[in-house]
């Protein structure tokens, strides 16, 4: 019994010393960190429930554990005896510890992946090129063909294109920056030229063939006239 009344002691000092801690630190915060009082008095009870229990660990738990070892001095042996089959035991594991075996058979799979990159199918890529895709588009480019065009136009002049049905002054300063001055530029043209023209003259496409240029560019280019050319000659056109 004086054993517990001891225990017992002991823990109300150290409750008595920890709500001591607290307080000093609610004073020390409110007063002097200029702490508010409800952070201060938080702050403060946690210290002190730290302080009960360090203290407790410190100064109560020497009792309790004291009490036991002579209560029970028969109870030493038996684990001494439990210890040493331990120790037995413990020394008796090791041995089937050393294991290392399966690191060369890993090593052994390692060099085994070389050869299945061998068989990659790198040869089955040359027979791609061989597609005659680039023969059937090639044709294509040859059925429409740029009109050669002249650096400036000859003769110090060029013709007044104007006189072609279909070729306004718009149309005329276009075909100047393709080259084409003269009307029997126009009348060499073949179906090759006259598709190309057809396709690039930007805001005009298919004029070539709708107003038949290549006809009346022929009739013009041997001094003869048509009743268009007739019409701008006389003003009544542009």
């Amino acid at each position: 019994m004086s054993m517990d009344q001891d225990q017992t002691e002991c823990e109300r000092n150290c409750l008595y010393g920890g709500m001591a801690v607290g307080i000093g630190v609610l004073l020390l915060l409110r007063f002097a960190a200029g702490w508010g009082w409800l952070l201060a008095l938080v702050l403060g009870i946690a210290i002190a429930v730290l302080a009960v229990v360090v203290l407790r660990s410190l100064l109560c738990s020497g009792g309790s554990t004291a009490a036991p070892r002579s209560t029970s001095p028969a109870a030493a042996p038996p684990t001494e005896r439990t210890e040493a089959p331990a120790a037995g035991a413990a020394a008796a594991a090791p041995e089937p510890a050393p294991v290392p075996a399966p690191e060369p058979e890993r090593e052994a799979d390692v060099t085994d992946e070389p050869p299945a990159p061998a068989p990659t199918p790198t040869p089955e890529e040359p027979p791609a090129p061989a597609t005659p895709v680039a023969v059937s588009s090639a044709g294509s480019d040859d059925a429409a063909t740029q009109p050669e065009g002249l650096s400036a136009a000859r003769d110090g002049g060029p013709d007044d294109l104007k006189k072609i049905k279909g070729v306004g002054p718009k149309l005329e300063d276009l075909l100047h920056t393709l080259g084409i001055y003269h009307f029997d530029q126009i009348a060499a043209w073949g179906p090759a030229e006259v598709a190309w023209m057809d396709d690039n003259l930007k805001g005009f496409k298919g004029r070539v063939t709708r107003d038949d240029w290549v006809a009346q560019a022929g009739l013009l280019a041997a001094g003869g006239e048509t009743d268009f050319s007739r019409k701008v000659d006389d003003g009544d056109v542009y």
